[in-house]
């Protein structure tokens, strides 16, 4: 049966309104607007702010979620009951306004598409603010389908003047998939290069190429399963690769300092979420919540240190992410992401001293966004400035070694050499060696592609936690339930006594984690405002 959604399209930009506002405040008239290129600019960057909105990457997705699933549980407890610890609702807010917002994004996006060539712009201008719409009306109807699976594909938007509702109805999965790498790669031919943008935080040649390596890869696994797509995902990351602009940036530690302190580093992050100021003062600014939400926990922003008080000595955080066991034992001796992926010590915001964990793993957080490298002070309480990652050249080198692990059909026994030869440069940056230089302690023994992939698995884990990846590729590699069922028993272990509240959120996040949980239901306003659709399986 065709699902249906109703979508308000004929909402402008300034201010964003509810996608089913039957009256939105302040509406702009598409045909009085869009006339020169600042217009369009603005346009265009009322597109990019879907990406810093409180409901995505400004907050929510920031450990509250659930999705870095095996590797991390949320411990916030006003979280509790909702799709942070897996007690799934389709009333759940968070999933409601995830899907709001992203169509909003998809809505700001068609009607640039529609009216680019309504102003006179040079065709250099015209093709890339055009190429950066495609490729975010993409990226934003490729979150969609990850998370829903089956989801309306939105491509065009009313004559003007007209806030009537849309009727759309939901598309095949795999057409969904589709438009998303036509968009994309038609996106690819308009963006520049990366060498010639300032910020990773616009869409470059390489932002799109490595995004479509992305897409290519999800859909090679399940629920598609389209492995000729493997072959596709290789050949996307290839064109990253071969661009000779990214290399891996020696350290490890680096390359999320240069996230916290606003410092480009284009080599190694391909594309990423900016974020600026801390929405204090007289002037709003586009301030985020990276650090504040999945940081180290720090409950007060001053401590007293030899009976002075430091005023802003570490930067609040609520925490809301911890580690589980398992992801610590992932790592291996001499690798040096574990002790900054996962915070090595708590605060002691009332001796002001670091207190070092090295037995209870559970209480460990999520340490690769430290507020305490922060350059910005006073630090606020509730923004921060830091930028948040969506695509690395680590993870580039990652896809096309996965490309060739599991593509049945790929017997080259050259691919087969270099995957192994792109996953040891992971690894030896991890280990703090030379990238390019083999290294005893840090590469892995060669094997067949059916080790590689397994290595990869574990790989991924290392190097990407908790940049919101995970659950993603547990649920693309067939392995989400069984993998949460193990993470059920690990918590099961712990001793009734412990009773600290991280424990307790452990289990029941691990206890609450079933096969639905692949994806997340329809929001049920949604399906009461629009009688034809129907909800996802299990939900």
């Amino acid at each position: 049966m065709k699902n249906c959604i109703i979508i308000l399209l004929g909402v402008l930009l300034f201010p964003s309104c509810s996608l089913l506002d039957i009256e939105p405040q302040d509406f702009v008239t598409p045909s009085n607007y869009y006339n020169n290129e600042e217009e369009m600019n603005t346009a265009l960057n009322g597109i990019y702010a879907t990406l810093a909105n409180t409901t995505l990457f400004g907050n929510n997705l920031l450990g509250r979620m659930g999705l870095s699933a095996d590797i991390g549980y949320e411990s916030y407890s006003s979280d509790y009951g909702s799709v942070g610890d897996y007690d799934v609702s389709p009333t759940d807010a968070k999933i409601l306004n995830y899907w709001r917002d992203l169509y909003d994004g998809i809505g700001r996006a068609n009607m640039l598409i529609k009216y680019i060539d309504k102003p006179q712009l040079d065709r250099k201008t015209r093709d890339n603010i055009l190429g950066q719409a495609l490729f975010l009306r993409a990226y934003y109807h490729f979150l969609l389908v990850v998370r829903f699976h089956h989801i309306p594909l939105v491509l065009t938007v009313p004559d003007d003047g007209k806030r009537e509702h849309v009727q759309v109805p939901q598309s095949d999965m795999r057409e969904v998939y589709l438009q998303i790498i036509r968009d994309m790669e038609e996106a690819a031919r308009l963006v520049p290069p990366a060498s010639e943008l300032l910020s990773p935080g616009r869409a470059s040649q390489s932002a799109v190429y490595g995004m479509l390596a992305r897409v290519a890869l999800y859909m090679a696994g399940y629920p598609l399963g389209e492995p000729g797509m493997y072959a596709k995902a290789r050949e996307y990351a290839q064109k990253v690769i071969d661009t000779g602009t990214h290399a891996l940036n020696p350290s490890f530690e680096q390359v999320f300092i240069n996230y916290i302190q606003d410092k480009y580093d284009a080599g190694e992050s391909i594309f990423e979420v900016e974020f600026w100021g801390t929405n204090e003062g007289t002037y709003t600014t586009t301030a985020g919540m990276v650090g504040r939400n999945n940081g180290i926990g720090c409950t007060s922003q001053n401590v007293t240190l030899n009976g002075k008080t430091i005023v802003d000595m570490y930067g609040y955080s609520i925490g809301t992410i911890r580690t589980t066991p398992y992801y610590y034992a992932l790592f291996e001796e001499g690798d040096l992401r574990r002790d900054w992926t996962i915070g090595p010590y708590t605060y002691n915001t009332v001796s002001g001293q670091k207190t070092a964990q090295t037995s209870n793993i559970w209480i460990r957080y999520c340490g690769k966004f430290r507020r305490e490298y922060e350059l910005t002070t006073p630090r606020a309480t509730n923004y921060t400035p830091v930028n948040f990652p969506l695509l690395r050249y680590a993870d580039i080198l990652l896809i096309w070694a996965e490309s060739v692990a599991a593509d049945a059909a790929n017997n080259d026994p050259e691919q087969l050499r270099q995957a192994y030869e792109y996953v040891n440069q992971v690894r030896r940056r991890g280990y703090g060696v030379d990238i390019h230089t083999p290294s005893d302690a840090a590469d892995l023994e060669a094997g067949d592609k059916s080790a590689l992939l397994d290595a990869i698995k574990d790989e991924r884990a290392r190097e990407l936690g908790f940049e919101l990846l995970r659950k993603d590729d547990i649920v693309r590699w067939g392995e989400f339930y069984d993998r949460m069922r193990y993470l059920r028993n690990v918590a099961a272990a712990i001793p009734d006594s412990y009773t600290s509240s991280y424990y307790l959120s452990a289990k029941r996040t691990y206890n609450n984690a079933n096969r639905r949980d692949e994806i997340w239901p329809i929001p049920t306003y949604e399906l009461g405002v629009n009688r034809c659709l129907v909800q996802n399986n299990g939900w």
